[in-house]
């Protein structure tokens, strides 16, 4: 799925404010078209240009970053999905509607409904995803498995790395749609 090319980083293809903090690569996602942040210490990624070194592995096998000793995020996080397609979504269509014709508006109105639902115990999240999500992890009830930074959309990633293990976001909208995000691991 990506290509694993660093590219160098000189003064001559870096601006001064754009300096790569210590322990950074810049590679290059075949899939996504575009390069992100990867951190070979750890395989940690991510599209936004860290502001902070790289975390290191210490002595003791845990992850630290170079900085400092606090605990830094995961590399890998399990998540589960409910996403509505809307008619400007990358691909307009889904095993439940050949040709989906709702507006973003729409697809948010109806993504909060089931949302309030989830948070006033009516539904379960599994549930939930199961019945409405356009995506084909509905069978396995919203569950899209263990995932690095760098293989979903950024807006997608920065929301499901952001979250605690349990916590379910708010809307999130990518080009595939609008999701609400659990994570799970």
């Amino acid at each position: 799925h990506f290509s694993y090319t660093a590219a160098a980083q000189t003064k001559d293809n870096m601006s001064d404010d754009a300096k790569l903090p210590a322990g950074w690569e810049i590679r290059h996602s075949s899939k996504h078209n575009k390069s992100y942040y990867f951190a070979p210490a750890t395989k940690q990624s991510q599209w936004h240009m860290p502001t902070e070194p790289a975390p290191t592995e210490d002595k003791s096998g845990s992850k630290r970053a170079a900085s400092d000793t606090k605990s830094k995020p995961a590399t890998t996080v399990q998540a589960s999905h409910i996403l509505i397609k809307h008619r400007d979504s990358r691909r307009p269509s889904s095993w439940k509607e050949e040709t989906v014709t709702r507006t973003k508006e729409e697809a948010a109105a109806k993504l909060q409904k089931i949302l309030d639902r989830i948070k006033a115990g009516d539904i379960t999240f599994a549930q939930a995803a199961t019945e409405e999500s356009h995506c084909s992890s509905y069978k396995r009830g919203g569950d899209l498995g263990p995932f690095e930074f760098a293989t979903m959309q950024p807006a997608f990633s920065e929301a499901a790395f952001s979250l605690d293990v349990g916590e379910m976001s708010g809307l999130v909208y990518t080009d595939s749609g609008v999701h609400i995000i659990l994570r799970t691991k």
